[in-house]
Order: C-alpha cells, then sequence, then structure tokens
C-alpha cells in the first residue's frame, strides 16, 4: 500500500555570494571568539584539542577568509522556516578578484590589482596570545612593491627565453636577466628558464591570492631574492606605480626588507652559489655541501618541491 504523503524532497541549495570585508580586526576577534566558545576533542591523528584550536586561531590571524569561514553558519538561509530542516552543510570561503566600478578604477587605480590592503591587513586583535602582532608582517605595501617586482621580473625572464632560447649566457649577449642568475645556470636550455620565469608568476600569484610568497623550491627561493635585491628600487622613480602603492595604508614594518628574508625564507642557502669560493656546494655528493647542510642545489632540482612544501598543481600553464 502507497503512503497518503509523497516522500520528503531533499533539495540542494547553490548560492554564489560576493562579500567585502571593511574592517577585517574585527572580522578577526569575531572569529576568535567562536573559536573561544567551540568544544575540541582533538583529531583521530593525535592532534590535541588545545593544538587544534591554536591552528583554527592562526589560520584565522592569516587569512580574512578563515576568519569569514569560522562565522559562517549556512543553516541560517532556513532559519525560522518551519516547513524544511537542515541536514548538513558544505561551504568554502575564497579570495575572489576585486569588482569595481568604474568609480572605483578612478579612485583606486586598474582593476587587475589585487586588492593589498585588504589581503594584507596587518593584525590588530590586541590579544596577548596573538604572535603575528609582535612578529613578522607582511603589509600592504609591501606586498604590492614584491608583485610588481615579481611580475618585472616575469617579463623579462621570458623576454630571455623567447631572445636567446638555450644559447648559453656570456658577454656576448645582452640578458635583461638569466645574468644575474648564479653561474652554474648559464648553460641552461630554453625549458629551464621558462621553468625559471614560472617561479616569479607563481609567487606573484601567492600575493594576489592573499598568501605570503613563501617559496617551495630552490627556483622560486631564487626569484624571491631578485625581486627583494628589485623592490627597493621600484618605488624610488616615482611615477603612477609609486602613486598607487603610496594610496595604501601606510604601516610601521612597511618596506622592511631585511625582515622580509627573515620571515619568508626557511634559509638563505642558495646565496652561497653567488661565492666562487664556495663552488661545488650545490652537490649534495660533496663533503662541503654535506658539512655545511645545505641540500640539492643543482640546476636539475631547482624545480623540485621542498620536502616540507607543498607542490603546485603540475598542470598550471606558463603565461608566455
Amino acid at each position: 500500500m502507497s503512503s497518503d504523503h509523497p516522500a520528503a524532497p531533499v533539495l540542494r541549495i547553490e548560492l554564489e555570494l560576493l562579500v567585502e570585508v571593511r574592517d577585517i580586526p574585527a572580522l578577526q576577534r569575531l572569529a576568535l571568539e567562536a573559536i573561544d566558545s567551540r568544544e575540541y576533542v582533538g583529531t583521530d591523528g593525535g592532534v590535541s584539542p588545545e593544538q587544534e584550536a591554536e591552528d583554527d586561531r592562526a589560520a584565522v590571524r592569516a587569512d580574512p577568509a578563515a576568519a569569514l569561514a569560522e562565522v559562517l553558519v549556512p543553516e541560517n538561509l532556513v532559519d525560522g522556516l518551519d516547513a524544511v530542516e537542515a541536514h548538513e552543510s558544505a561551504y568554502a570561503v575564497t579570495v575572489a578578484s576585486h569588482c569595481v566600478s568604474a568609480r572605483d578604477e578612478e579612485r583606486d587605480g586598474p582593476a587587475s590589482w589585487p586588492r593589498f590592503d585588504v589581503l594584507f591587513a596587518p593584525c590588530s586583535c590586541d590579544q596577548d596570545s596573538c604572535d603575528d602582532c609582535a612578529g613578522f608582517q607582511l603589509t600592504a605595501r609591501t606586498a604590492a612593491v614584491l608583485w610588481i617586482a615579481l611580475g618585472l621580473l616575469a617579463d623579462q625572464a621570458y623576454e630571455d627565453v623567447e631572445t636567446h632560447g638555450d644559447n648559453p649566457v656570456d658577454d656576448a649577449r645582452d640578458w635583461f636577466l638569466f645574468d644575474e642568475y648564479p653561474r652554474i645556470t648559464f648553460g641552461q636550455d630554453a625549458v629551464w628558464r621558462r621553468q625559471a620565469a614560472r617561479c616569479f608568476d607563481d609567487l606573484a600569484g601567492d600575493l594576489a591570492a592573499g598568501r605570503w610568497p613563501s617559496p617551495r623550491c630552490a627556483g622560486e627561493e631564487m626569484a624571491l631574492h631578485l625581486a627583494l635585491n628589485l623592490a627597493p628600487d621600484i618605488l624610488d622613480d616615482g611615477g603612477s606605480l609609486a602613486d598607487r602603492v603610496e594610496r595604501l595604508p601606510s604601516h610601521p614594518r612597511d618596506l622592511d626588507w631585511d625582515a622580509c628574508v627573515d620571515g619568508l625564507f626557511q634559509d638563505t642557502d642558495i646565496l652561497a652559489l653567488f661565492n666562487e669560493s664556495l663552488d661545488g656546494i650545490e652537490d649534495p655528493d660533496t663533503a662541503m655541501n654535506r658539512e655545511a647542510g645545505v641540500g640539492d642545489y643543482r640546476p636539475a632540482a631547482w624545480f623540485k618541491p621542498f620536502d616540507n612544501q607543498e607542490p603546485r598543481d603540475g598542470r598550471r600553464p606558463f603565461r608566455r
């Protein structure tokens, strides 16, 4: 016998909502309060409840998207509707491209610029447990200048690839960039150099997404060192780039390039490759390398991810 009432349909709600975070510190405080009120039980992998909560706090302090995810309650969409009952939900908060109006364009500059003021607003939660306020912070102006430097160097690297191909670096040709690399890379081919060029784009992409440009391989380490070397010159010439950067919120730690070296790199071992007296240190089979604990810096290993870093998507394209 069939039922007099049809089976209750299960409906899926799909919603895309674009929001602008106008007060990151306030959002962080709300998220931290939500974490403090939550009961943690730990994980099956042996992470204690205290560490699990502290990991969530660290994510909130580092990423506005993580802060928003902590306070969102999707079930509230049907709150007060007696005719339906929420069963489960899944959602993710990601950084979206900034949507600008003509007025925003005139005031803030090109729409292609990431919203560094939002993505890299310094933490000011004023909580005693906040390590961010006491440690290194990547400020909006610093991130913007680094992003500019990485983009310029990427263009120079691709120009070298298109102009010189597999030709070795030597004094007979004019180079945009690869003559500034360590001598052990001078004989690399165009395929290697395109991968090196993409390292600049990968790090610039990290900044555009609101992430610190933390190198994941030797190629990215070199790219970031070169960008940090160029960064102080970006604003010296004035012009539209300098004007655009100066419109961003200022901070006492702006443009502290030495602090960037300490805060963004695991170590600076790759710089030893510029020292002729240390030739051979790139090879892990040499005594010099083993004594220094440098690791494999031979050119063939430059684009292999470090053991403690997540590899990038191997399917990502080359810009040029």
